[in-house]
């Protein structure tokens, strides 16, 4: 309510295309780059839209032509994956790894939105856990008075 920083005033206007990398790190480009570019830096991958990745299909290999586009997210991937049908346990470990590239993203305004939970674009975080450990979701610290309410039940009052 009045505890968080007005969320028009903190976020960056510039929209980026962003790649995640094999290894896990995030590039983002705020102009237009050529997937062929991109392929001279690494020419054991491929390059390859998120909108375009299906369950149980073959990925869709972005063409050297082709430019990256902002407000999008594309992963780098390993060659072999080309011959191969997406499995639900690759594209889970291709959401974490965009997840946490995303997360650890310099843009932190975001972040620091997102976990307030003033914005009105309703992102919501999951409970997950990551490689053991447990992550609790953003906006809620894990304790506190939330669930200790011993009051009496919640009731409507109509408009007229």
């Amino acid at each position: 309510m009045g505890n968080c920083r007005s969320c028009d005033a903190s976020r960056s206007t510039t929209v980026t295309a962003k790649l995640v990398l094999r290894d896990g790190r995030l590039q983002e480009f705020s102009w237009p780059v050529k997937v062929s570019l991109l392929l001279q830096q690494n020419p054991d991958c491929f390059i390859c839209s998120s909108d375009e990745m299906e369950f149980d299909q073959y990925v869709a290999e972005m063409g050297g032509d082709e430019e990256l586009q902002a407000g999008e997210v594309y992963f780098e991937l390993p060659l072999r994956w080309r011959k191969q049908r997406l499995q639900a346990e690759d594209m889970a470990a291709l959401a974490v790894k965009a997840s946490v590239a995303l997360s650890g993203s310099r843009r932190s305004q975001d972040r620091i939105m997102s976990r307030c939970g003033c914005c009105a674009s309703g992102k919501i975080e999951p409970v997950v856990e990551v490689f053991g450990e447990k992550r609790i979701a953003a906006g809620d610290d894990g304790g506190g008075k939330r669930g200790n309410w011993k009051g009496g039940k919640l009731s409507a009052i109509s408009e007229e």
